[in-house]
């Protein structure tokens, strides 16, 4: 991979993330202000990109794959959903705002295996050359966030006009991206493929199952950070929270570059384990946090977004992949996507409305009794962490070259 296609590599994944990040953070906060939604409508909102996550996959399989070249469909898709995400900063009713982000949605979810697949296809070592691509995603995303709290953007429509100018910037931008033709033009396509079938085969062994239902239960719980964090903190008086919040994207970086070692070390079961574990010890920070004495607590879940997010996804991802026969495994990390990303975050997406709703404090004040809220999602993510030590069972195959560059 040469120096120049490295480059143009790197800023498509720094503005593919910086399309998501500047739109998605901030959104609870404009929805459940200006707009006056509530909280099973903003939870709606952000199931959106759960449905879009479950169709993601058909779309890839039977017309990305086929028909068009990547850098193309990719360019496609970026200018419509930057016309459709202006459309969408127009909107003032649940109805309208919902259906317009939908369409959107449904325009941006593919784009993200699409940029991983275009990078793939140019480089000579996946393994090697892919993270320090990737990691501008990353940087992309922190930019986007640090961008709205310093404006103070957070409580209007601009956050999703800048993401609309951006993702049609990123939309021209991908016509100079490496020609990248169909991988798949001369198969054909069956239903069986698309909706990776032969995957649920892996589902008759028992630790397998044991860790899709748990991921699955998991993901649930989690949606009520991505909806409802930056509503919290905004409500509460947490200044520039956007900005405070990309934070969390600093660890995942950092946590990043320390899982082989880690993996090495505790083996998949025990960080996917601390995954849960973060996850339910985030919440109860949130719970009891507040911006005078305990703003540390707030400050300290934000920054275990590294172990929530890299503990758990990524080595479920690695999990999945030691797992599934060489043959499969495309098929298997789009059911784990499915089932966690699509179902798991559309139920979680819902479920986290229903219970802020319940927990609406008339008066003056906070509007909402965040403690209450932030220990539902504790007490199940604990549970799962329970049930998944309990019933998930994985013997860990040793890497001679893994614990060599560990250990180096």
């Amino acid at each position: 991979m040469s120096p120049t296609v490295r480059l143009k590599l790197s800023a498509m994944m720094f503005l593919q993330y910086f399309v998501w990040g500047a739109w998605s953070v901030p959104l609870g906060t404009y929805l459940g202000g200006p707009l006056a939604f509530q909280g099973e409508q903003i939870g709606l909102v952000f199931g959106t990109t759960a449905i879009a996550a479950m169709v993601s996959p058909f779309f890839i399989g039977m017309v990305a794959d086929r028909f068009f070249a990547t850098e193309r469909l990719l360019a496609a898709l970026h200018v419509a959903g930057g016309i459709i995400l202006f459309a969408v900063s127009l909107q003032a009713s649940f109805g309208a705002f919902y259906a317009v982000l939908l369409v959107y949605a449904l325009c941006y979810m593919p784009t993200l295996a699409l940029t991983n697949s275009i990078s793939f296809r140019q480089m000579s070592d996946p393994g090697q050359q892919f993270p320090a691509v990737r990691v501008l995603g990353t940087i992309g995303w922190i930019v986007a966030g640090l961008a709205v709290g310093f404006l103070q953007l957070e409580d209007t429509e601009r956050p999703l006009q800048i993401a609309a100018a951006a993702s049609i910037v990123l939309g021209v931008f991908c016509l100079t991206l490496p020609h990248t033709p169909p991988a798949k033009a001369a198969t054909r396509v069956t239903a069986r493929d698309v909706l990776g079938l032969d995957a649920l085969r892996l589902l008759r062994e028992r630790s397998f199952a044991v860790f899709v239902i748990g991921s699955f239960l998991v993901c649930i719980p989690l949606q009520f950070y991505y909806a409802f964090a930056n509503p919290f903190l905004n409500e509460i008086g947490v200044d520039n929270a956007a900005g405070k919040m990309t934070l969390g994207q600093m660890s995942e970086i950092g946590f990043m570059v320390l899982m082989p070692w880690f993996l090495v070390r505790l083996g998949v079961k025990r960080l996917l384990l601390l995954g849960m574990l973060a996850w339910a010890a985030r919440y109860v920070l949130f719970a009891y946090g507040d911006p005078g004495p305990a703003v540390w607590m707030l400050y300290g879940g934000i920054l275990l977004h590294g172990i929530c997010y890299d503990f758990f996804f990524v080595t479920g991802q690695i999990y999945v992949d030691t797992k599934a026969p060489k043959d499969l495994r495309a098929a298997a990390q789009g059911l784990i996507a499915f089932v966690t990303l699509g179902v798991g975050g559309f139920i979680g997406s819902w479920l986290s409305g229903r219970v802020v709703d319940a927990y609406v404090v008339a008066g003056d004040g906070i509007p909402h009794q965040w403690e209450s809220i932030w220990l539902i999602p504790a007490a199940w993510a604990a549970l799962v962490l329970v049930l998944f030590a309990v019933f998930f069972t994985h013997r860990e195959q040793p890497d001679p070259a893994a614990e060599a560059r560990a250990a180096a």
